[in-house]
């Protein structure tokens, strides 16, 4: 017996170490790394490069017409840009238009969103209808309310002479000129924020609008008790995106009037664009950008701060 057992384990195969393998999460930061890789490159090369590059410009006199960086500046061209009254004019029209822009793209993405939500027929043509002038080109955009603007032909005025008003030089008022490029971004870019409160409008329970409901209430107090309270961090980030988004605004713009009547539209992008690529100072231009830059940071960390407050309160 004790010799059948010595010889089955002669047979036998001497037992192989099973290779050491990798844990999961490893390979899944690997991986990840390796999806990532293209975009953190590009990023880098197009968005931190450049960034870099210009915070270095704006400490030199660099000009298009000269090669290299120029000669050292310092602080000088910080220091003409916060005295500039043409930075400061167009950093006001700015802040005018994200505050003419804002509230309405708030409040009727929120009210659009709800009425598309509770129509239970031709729900997807609300969605497109919505929706769909977001797709456009900012060129093709500033092409249709140009037509709309026109004196004596286009449609708004026709609108406003049929309830019996005059109509105003939409473009060629400075008090008009901003109003209506408010109302051409506000028609533009509505869809974005209309989608994303669709989005935050599919996560509330169902249940809740039934048993309400059932306690008598009426859709308006559906809306103020359940789905306003229920979109707050839909509405903060609506918010942010909206003021970042109109701080940014340059294309319609340049494309209707230029910065005119008397530079009453000139936004400050704008006016780095002319400074940089018109009067080839790009040094300024990279220090009054690097200026902006900070006002947006400021304005967005500002009302991050508020509305977190107001989460942790609540």
């Amino acid at each position: 017996m004790a010799s059948t057992t010595e010889a089955v384990n002669q047979i036998r195969p001497a037992a192989v170490p099973a290779p050491a393998r990798t844990s999961r999460p490893e390979r899944h930061g690997r991986s990840a790394a390796l999806f990532l890789a293209p975009f953190v490159v590009l990023y880098v090369l197009f968005i931190i490069g450049p960034a870099l590059y210009g915070l270095l410009m704006s400490f030199f006199d660099t000009s298009l017409v000269k090669p290299g960086l120029g000669g050292f500046a310092g602080f000088r061209n910080y220091s003409e840009a916060l005295h500039s009254s043409e930075f400061w004019q167009a950093l006001w029209h700015t802040i005018w238009f994200t505050i003419l822009t804002t509230p309405p793209l708030v409040v009727l993405g929120l009210a659009f969103a709800i009425l598309a939500e509770r129509v239970r027929r031709g729900r997807w043509f609300f969605r497109l209808a919505f929706f769909l002038p977001y797709v456009l080109p900012s060129a093709v955009v500033a092409l249709i309310w140009l037509f709309l603007y026109t004196p004596a032909l286009g449609l708004a005025g026709k609108i406003v002479t049929t309830f019996g008003f005059s109509e105003p030089n939409w473009l060629g008022d400075p008090n008009w000129a901003m109003v209506s490029l408010a109302i051409t971004t506000v028609w533009w870019t509505l869809g974005f924020n209309f989608v994303l409160y669709l989005a935050g409008l599919q996560e509330i329970p169902r249940d809740l609008y039934e048993a309400s409901a059932i306690d008598g209430a009426g859709p308006w107090q559906q809306i103020r008790r359940i789905t306003v309270p229920l979109l707050a961090r839909t509405t903060a980030l609506v918010v942010v995106l909206q003021i970042i988004a109109s701080l940014k605004v340059f294309d319609q713009m340049y494309i209707m009037t230029q910065g005119g009547p008397n530079f009453s539209t000139r936004s400050a992008l704008q006016y780095i664009f002319d400074m940089g690529f018109t009067d080839y100072r790009t040094g300024y231009a990279a220090a009054a950008s690097t200026l902006f830059f900070l006002v947006v940071l400021a304005i967005s960390a500002v009302w991050l701060m508020l509305t977190r407050r107001q989460e942790t309160e609540a």
